[in-house]
């Protein structure tokens, strides 16, 4: 069956069409930066532009970047505080005509790396991390997903939470050197370790295909590896929970 996942991030909004048995894309990725401010009616906008970018009439999967239950907004993460309760399922199907599943974009992200990459039959306590503007985590033991794990939401010294100082975006924006950013990762990872004690750590998101940059920098006792599927993920996890439904 042929699916079309969305992945919305801080920075950018991105589409493709998945095929839902073998967890491949179809087609290239379809990018909308993310309008600021990220209010529902902008957001919005641009998802419904991408559905018909795909001129695409089924059954839609969005990964979504703060804790959704139930389609249900729980927190705000990076986006504008008007979406708090918004229920984006709902929003979305109303503008779009289409039947959309919403759930956590680190959730989505994991849930395509346990099935089709790197994490497929790993047993035991797995947390796939999702580098980009914020921390995103997902969870899975034995491979079911525990959703909304989010671990980049951990206060830190001066910062509300610790995605602030430790995501991509921070690299970005204070210009810091892989091995700068590594050290500041590896620290996040150390609280990652120390509050869950995960069996295996799976890095997804932008910066994942520039792990051999800052491995050196990662002092853990975990085994850390990056996903194959690096920032695709989060596309084809959203795609296949359409049909699954995964987001309880």
């Amino acid at each position: 069956m042929t699916l079309l996942g969305i992945d919305v991030g801080g920075s950018g909004i991105k589409g493709a069409l998945v095929d839902s048995e073998t967890g491949e894309m179809l087609t290239e990725r379809f990018r909308i930066p993310t309008p600021i401010p990220r209010t529902p009616e902008a957001m919005t906008d641009v998802i419904a532009e991408i559905v018909a970018h795909f001129d695409y009439k089924g059954k839609v999967g969005c990964g979504f970047p703060t804790i959704i239950k139930n389609g249900v907004c729980k927190a705000t993460g990076n986006l504008d505080k008007s979406w708090l309760g918004v229920n984006v399922e709902e929003i979305l199907e109303k503008k779009t005509g289409l039947d959309f599943t919403v759930i956590n974009d680190a959730d989505a992200a994991g849930y395509a790396t346990m099935n089709y990459g790197i994490g497929k039959g790993e047993k035991g306590f797995v947390v796939m991390i999702t580098i980009g503007t914020g921390l995103g985590s997902g969870a899975f033991l034995d491979g079911r997903l525990i959703p909304n794990f989010e671990l980049g939401q951990i206060p830190y010294k001066k910062y509300s939470k610790i995605e602030k100082w430790a995501a991509g975006s921070a690299k970005d924006r204070e210009g810091l050197s892989y091995k700068k950013w590594g050290k500041r990762f590896n620290t996040f990872l150390e609280y990652v370790e120390l509050i869950v004690s995960p069996d295996l750590i799976v890095l997804g998101g932008g910066a994942s295909k520039d792990f051999d940059s800052f491995k050196s920098q990662i002092k853990i006792d975990t085994k850390v590896i990056a996903a194959e599927l690096q920032n695709h993920a989060g596309i084809i996890g959203a795609a296949v929970a359409s049909q699954y439904k995964v987001k309880k």
